[in-house]
């Protein structure tokens, strides 16, 4: 039974066909989603001491994604929790997978092929790889 679900999402149009996904499954009234998504860390952001304010841009990028995580939240028929994190996409999914102990990965796909595969990786492919439990990996229509 899929008790607990963690679902990565991105900021980008995916996210909603991600959303749709998870909607079509039954869920059990005791179950739990874990939406989250994951910054990639800026090289300007690890020199910047742990004390001081992060430049405004990454902090109106971290209250819009946290609106639209809450937007999605409100959907739910079931307990949720939101989580933003920062650092590598799929290391971070994994780990709050781990965290959880969910049951289920359910993760967009950029579609990458070729070069662009190789250049910027495909975090996807890695989660199915490494994660511990299942992975639902949603295409682009």
């Amino acid at each position: 039974m899929l008790k607990t679900i963690l679902i990565a999402l991105d900021d980008s149009e995916l996210a909603d066909r991600v959303i749709q996904t998870l909607q079509k499954l039954v869920l059990p009234k005791d179950g739990k989603v874990i939406l989250c998504h994951v910054f990639p860390p800026l090289e300007s952001e690890m020199e910047l001491p742990a004390d001081r304010p992060h430049p405004e841009s990454s902090t109106f990028s971290y209250l819009q994604i946290e609106k639209q995580l809450q937007s999605y939240q409100a959907l739910l028929p079931v307990e949720s929790d939101v989580e933003l994190v920062t650092g590598d996409p799929a290391e971070e999914i994994i780990r709050l997978a781990n965290i959880y102990k969910a049951d289920l990965i359910i993760i967009g796909s950029r579609g990458l092929t070729g070069m662009k595969r190789i250049v910027q990786g495909s975090v996807s492919s890695q989660v199915v790889e490494e994660a511990n439990c299942s992975v639902l990996v949603v295409k682009p229509s």
